[in-house]
């Protein structure tokens, strides 16, 4: 295994980007601010204008916020999953919990009138996080259930693309017989959105993502070990079983609370983790968790701010931006390493 300090300047380079790319996030958008006025706010200067501190301190900052979040959690998820399956092609909504959490939000736009949701639940910010997050739950809820019962792991990820494709039949049907104005609202939201989030929705955010975190840190001698396979780590005294119920429950609370308020993030979490492979050369997980999770957030500053359109009055949905980027950057990685590192 590579020490994490054999990698000290990519890791110093990541944290620099990741601080420049931060502060260009939220210097650029469709009203210019300057510079000087940028730090005046931050350091909490009452001299700069009320307008640029409410566009600076109540939207680009929890944007930009909500982009470090959804980029490094993603990309960690998706290193668990694609460590736990032993699969390339996994990411942190395989289990189907981002398509549960669709299905909640369908069910309260495309259905609400129909079912008489929207009575209960207005079809608001936080009445879709509350509909996204009662679905995210209740796939989360079977797929702990079948994980109790099955201890084939590749069994397990495909009930989760089962669970996926049913959910995803609900949500066609749903949404043929919908109008034209709710499955609108609904394709709005399956784009993706950082700018819409509070600061006491990232409050909520920050927390379930913390939790997360600190659960994947705490595995990576286990997951270290399942890379040599499952008869190993059970040698050397890893439960498989509580070591793929940390893992579950750390990628389903970072999918579904990521896709709960800011909707489905694509790609991400499936291409991060082999970026990361490729630059660090490291298979080791106390090197490539840390890596995950500057690289996953520097990637989804860049993409959040093209999404912008820096000068123009419109925004791009951040799901075309994120696979735009970084799908050929992958295919070129992989077509010239000619192999993936696992």
């Amino acid at each position: 295994m590579i020490s994490p300090k054999n990698h000290s300047s990519k890791f110093g380079l990541l944290v620099l980007l990741l601080f420049a790319l931060f502060l260009v996030n939220i210097a650029l958008g469709s009203v210019h601010i300057p510079i000087e006025a940028i730090f005046k706010i931050i350091l909490g200067d009452e001299r700069v204008k009320s307008a640029w501190t409410y566009i600076i301190i109540d939207y680009r900052i929890p944007k930009a916020i909500a982009a470090i979040l959804t980029g490094s959690g993603l990309a960690i998820a998706g290193l668990m999953m694609q460590t736990l399956f032993k699969n390339p092609l996994a990411g942190p909504f395989v289990l189907g919990i981002s398509s549960g959490a669709s299905l909640g939000v369908a069910f309260l736009i495309l259905g609400g009138s129909a079912l008489g949701l929207s009575a209960i639940i207005a079809p608001g910010s936080w009445g879709t996080i509350l509909a996204a997050s009662i679905g995210s739950f209740a796939v989360l809820s079977v797929v702990l259930l079948v994980a109790s019962r099955v201890r084939d792991a590749m069994a397990l990820l495909i009930i989760g693309l089962m669970f996926g494709s049913l959910t995803s039949a609900v949500v066609s049907i749903l949404a043929y017989f919908s109008p034209a104005e709710e499955l609108q609202r609904y394709m709005f939201w399956s784009f993706g959105s950082l700018g819409d989030i509070s600061w006491s929705a990232l409050g909520i955010l920050t927390i379930c993502y913390t939790i997360s975190i600190v659960l994947a840190f705490t595995i990576c001698k286990s997951l270290n070990s399942l890379l040599l396979g499952d008869l190993y780590a059970q040698s050397i005294g890893v439960s498989l079983q509580k070591s793929r119920f940390i893992i579950l429950i750390a990628t389903s609370i970072l999918a579904g609370s990521l896709t709960a308020f800011l909707g489905p993030i694509a790609f991400v979490g499936l291409a991060v983790p082999h970026l990361v492979r490729q630059w660090f050369t490291a298979s080791n997980h106390w090197v490539l968790m840390p890596a995950c999770l500057l690289g996953g957030a520097v990637l989804m500053l860049i993409c959040d701010t093209l999404a912008q359109m820096p000068g123009l009055e419109f925004t791009l949905p951040i799901n075309s931006i994120t696979s735009i980027i970084g799908a050929p950057v992958v295919i070129w990685l992989l077509i010239r390493k000619k192999k993936l590192l696992f």
